[in-house]
């Protein structure tokens, strides 16, 4: 494995749709969440490579600087053919493509005909565009996601990512990281009877992305409600974002969009 050189002290804080520009030769190397990646401007082409790290809880910093140093010959590459002139880099986040089934550590009981929102903060990926148009080179996971397969037989389902969440209550307990985006989840129990959440599986790819002036990540809230039995809850993506988040602005927009209203009648399995 590559060990990085660099230290904390020697540099700077790396941010979303920011135009960074490099002369031919020279490489933009970032550390954020699990990842290494070095970016490469040459005379023809555009090199990306990507390296995992190990698991730091404590990182809460996206650190990057721009180097004269060619990355490691033993690092995968993938190369692009330079799209024009422009020397600019500029990374975007992205929620994931696909839905993400969201358990607790510890689930959670909400009462009858009562209601509670948890912060939910989901893993998110970098988009990779270059050269003065912005040409999209590639995007990846700022760390490995877990697969899951959520349906009731193996014929009739959907592929899912999976991770574990701490379900907070407290939006202040919830950590702000550059690579996470975090979602409220209002869930309202209209049932005679307590709703034992173990799982939720998130609409990620309806959810936008919105960056506030602290420059922590937000999408709208999603608001399920549970009338009946839980295979009948509905599912509504909201309009705006919480109070809580401040001003924002639009970094990315959903990767789908939702039915008018943003009721998503038709998805399906929102406990798992």
């Amino acid at each position: 494995m590559t060990t990085s050189l660099e230290t904390p002290q020697t540099m700077q804080d790396g941010q979303w749709g920011v135009h960074y520009a490099l002369e031919p030769g020279q490489t933009q190397y970032h550390e954020l969440c699990h990842t290494r990646v070095w970016a490469t401007l040459l005379e023809q082409e555009w090199q990306i490579r990507y390296q995992r790290m190990p698991e730091d809880d404590d990182q809460e910093r996206w650190l990057q600087r721009v180097t004269d140093t060619l990355p490691d010959a033993e690092l995968g590459v993938q190369r692009f053919v330079r799209p024009d002139d422009g020397c600019q880099l500029h990374y975007l986040p992205a929620m994931s493509s696909l839905a993400t089934v969201i358990r607790p550590y510890q689930p959670l009981t909400i009462p009858a005909a009562s209601e509670c929102t948890i912060y939910v903060g989901t893993l998110l990926w970098m988009r990779i565009q270059a050269g003065s148009k912005g040409t999209h080179l590639m995007e990846l996971p700022l760390a490995d996601p877990s697969l899951t397969w959520v349906g009731r037989t193996t014929m009739e389902g959907e592929l899912c990512y999976s991770a574990a969440t701490f379900a907070r209550l407290v939006l202040d307990a919830v950590p702000k990281r550059p690579w996470r985006a975090i979602t409220p989840v209002r869930i309202i129990n209209e049932r005679p009877e307590p709703l034992l959440l173990e799982r939720f599986n998130l609409p990620t790819p309806l959810l936008s992305l919105h960056r506030n002036e602290k420059g922590h990540l937000w999408t709208p809230g999603v608001t399920v409600i549970c009338e009946t039995d839980m295979n009948s809850a509905r599912l509504r993506v909201d309009h705006d974002l919480i109070a809580a988040a401040g001003r924002c602005e639009l970094v990315a927009p959903a990767r789908e969009q939702t039915a008018r209203g943003g009721l998503v009648r038709a998805y399906d399995r929102i406990f798992g």
